[in-house]
């Protein structure tokens, strides 16, 4: 999964909401583990899956925060940018069972719904107020700090203007931003580092 913004906005707090934000409109948040094995040969780019939204569940979300612990300790130990091989993916689709899930997809399917919707709150406020919003604000945060170094600096306007462009779908399920409301601070605090 890619790095986003990991050094420049760590400081500024908001780069769960960012990379949330940018992996919602790729439609594979927290998709580590999710990747096909590739051949051993020279491999094009992929195209992403759509986002398939559902309606959420406090069920769910329970399920999504109790299996984050055992889904870490999984995909802690995964290369960076490689696909898992088939034992691993049994041991994820176990620890999706677990905790309720039909199989590690549906596990992601979920966390991919959550993602979406925490793209769209504002860390100061914890109010909903859509992926643009957050985004502009996350702009105006990074040109504004002074003691940002200018590569950094850079580097997050060029990954949050290219957020900009390929803008997160709409929220379908407009019950899901209340219940993820509702569970803003664990969720984050859960789900942050897979983020980062």
């Amino acid at each position: 999964m890619p790095a986003l913004l990991r050094p420049a906005l760590t400081a500024l707090g908001v780069a769960c909401l960012v990379s949330a934000a940018a992996l919602a409109s790729s439609g594979t948040a927290f998709a580590q583990a999710k990747q096909q094995p590739a051949p051993a040969q020279q491999v094009a780019p992929a195209q992403e899956p759509s986002l398939k939204q559902i309606t959420l569940t406090d069920k769910q979300l329970d399920g999504v925060l109790a299996a984050q612990k055992d889904m870490d300790a999984i995909t802690a130990k995964l290369p960076e940018n490689t696909a898992p091989d088939a034992k691993v993916i049994a041991q994820l689709d176990g620890v999706a069972k677990k905790h309720g899930f039909a199989s590690y997809d549906d596990y992601n399917n979920v966390v991919d719904n959550i993602s979406l919707v925490l793209g769209g709150f504002d860390p100061t406020t914890k109010k909903y107020v859509g992926n643009d919003a957050v985004i502009k604000s996350q702009i105006a945060q990074v040109e504004a700090d002074k003691k940002m170094p200018a590569k950094d600096k850079k580097e997050a306007l060029d990954e949050l203007n290219q957020a900009m462009k390929t803008p997160a779908p709409a929220v379908e399920n407009k019950a899901n931003i209340d219940l993820v409301g509702k569970y803003y601070d664990k969720l984050v605090a859960a789900l942050g580092d897979d983020q980062n």
